[in-house]
C-alpha cells in the first residue's frame, strides 16, 4: 500500500511508494507521455506525476484496479468517440486505463499532444495580454 510519510518531490518517488505490480505500468504510462511531450518537465502536482510546459499537461496516477489518466476536460469532449471505441471508462477530467489490458498508445499520445496544442495557445494569449 501507498506510504503517506515520505514526501513525493518527483515522479521516481511516487512510482517507489506504489505497489510492486504497478510501478511498470506507471513507467511505462510515463514513457508514453514523455515520447509524446519531449520538451515538457516531469513534476508532482496535487501528490500525482504531471508533465507540464507552460502549465501541467497531463497528470497520471495509480488506483486499486486501474491507471487514472488525467488530461483535462477539453481532451475528453474531443477524444470522445475513440475513448469509447477503446471501451474506457471515462469522466469529465479522468480516464481509467485498466490495469490488466495494453494501453492505447496512440489514444493517449494523440491527447498528450492536443494538450501540448491548447498550453501553448494559452501561453501565447497570455502573452499577448501582458504586451497591452
Amino acid at each position: 500500500m501507498q506510504e503517506t510519510k515520505k514526501s513525493i518531490l518527483t515522479i521516481e518517488d511516487y512510482i517507489q511508494i506504489q505497489d510492486k505490480d504497478k510501478q511498470a505500468g506507471l513507467e511505462k504510462l510515463r514513457n508514453i507521455i514523455n515520447k509524446a511531450a519531449p520538451k515538457a518537465t516531469e513534476c508532482i502536482s496535487y501528490q500525482m506525476p504531471a508533465f507540464k510546459i507552460n502549465n501541467v499537461l497531463v497528470y497520471f496516477a495509480s488506483a486499486k484496479n486501474h491507471f487514472g489518466f488525467y488530461p483535462t476536460a477539453k481532451p475528453i469532449e474531443v477524444f470522445k468517440t475513440q475513448l469509447d471505441e477503446k471501451g474506457l471508462t471515462y469522466s469529465k477530467g479522468a480516464i481509467q486505463l485498466p490495469s490488466d489490458k495494453p494501453f492505447p498508445i496512440k489514444l493517449i499520445q494523440d491527447i498528450v499532444k492536443f494538450r501540448i496544442k491548447e498550453d501553448e495557445i494559452k501561453a501565447s494569449a497570455k502573452k499577448q495580454g501582458a504586451k497591452k
